[in-house]
């Protein structure tokens, strides 16, 4: 028999970073989102991160390849503004989630990667890694430490700030349209994550990553492959459209053609 124990409770506020991260997932609840759950042979691009000194990130990688994808196909990333007009960007700035250390524990902040689009992966790696060392060289990490704990004290705050970035045209240019988020590396093996849309128009969600048999060259061969979640917002881009993305996405992811090979 299990020796008796003390059951106890613990309550507290609830912390202020939460209140930011409930407070997005509303903002996102008018998008009506279009999912695709894609596994990608990454067996090439994982080779060439590694031999990299220091090695590629590989959220860095997936950032990169989404943002050519989005450069060559705008319409998956457009939204509408203020008077319902549909805006569509011709640079590709993504927000990604870098986890940092805070007072409330771990929290994982958006950090905006400008120009994704033509940037290489060793320079986004590099920046990835100095957020996480340095979360005050984000404005992210700024604003959080700074101004977070007391906006969310004031009722309406962050979710008023929420709808003005949702809308506005300049809030854009602040935070980008596109966003990667990965779940992955914190468990072992394969498996998909599925988030409801926040303020962007399109979002990859990398989850897990496993060797699995693949036919490559009509052999049967054993391949790293990455579990990925691609959501789009349907009430500004189709069905067609939005394929046709993923495919020259998945084609960049296993070609690993942004990847350059090392000197």
């Amino acid at each position: 028999m299990a020796a008796e124990r003390p059951r106890r409770v613990q309550v507290r506020p609830f912390p202020s970073n939460r209140r930011l991260v409930t407070a997005a997932m509303r903002a996102g609840r008018r998008k009506m989102p279009m999912y695709g759950l894609v596994d990608v042979d990454v067996t090439t691009a994982n080779r060439l991160l590694a031999s990299h000194n220091p090695p590629g990130s590989l959220t860095a990688f997936v950032v990169a390849s989404v943002a050519r994808a989005a450069a060559a196909h705008p319409e998956v990333h457009a939204y509408r503004n203020w008077r319902g007009q549909l805006v569509t960007h011709h640079h590709v700035d993504v927000a990604t989630m870098v986890e940092i250390s805070t007072r409330q524990g771990p929290f994982a902040i958006p950090h905006l990667l400008r120009d994704a689009d033509i940037r290489t992966v060793p320079e986004l790696t590099a920046e990835l890694r100095r957020v996480k060392r340095e979360p005050r060289t984000s404005s992210s990490g700024k604003w959080l430490e700074r101004t977070a704990p007391a906006a969310t004290r004031i009722p309406g705050t962050i979710p008023a700030m929420y709808g003005v970035m949702a809308r506005s045209v300049t809030a854009r240019q602040r935070i980008g349209t596109v966003a990667v988020t990965a779940v992955g590396m914190f468990a072992g093996g394969g498996g998909f994550g599925l988030t409801p849309l926040s303020l962007m128009s399109a979002e990859v969600v990398v989850g897990g990553m496993s060797q699995r048999p693949r036919v490559v060259d009509g052999q049967i061969a054993i391949r790293d492959v990455l579990d990925l979640t691609l959501a789009i917002d349907h009430n500004v881009v189709d069905g067609a459209p939005a394929a046709r993305f993923a495919a020259e996405f998945r084609e960049l992811l296993e070609s690993a053609a942004v990847i350059s090979p090392p000197n």
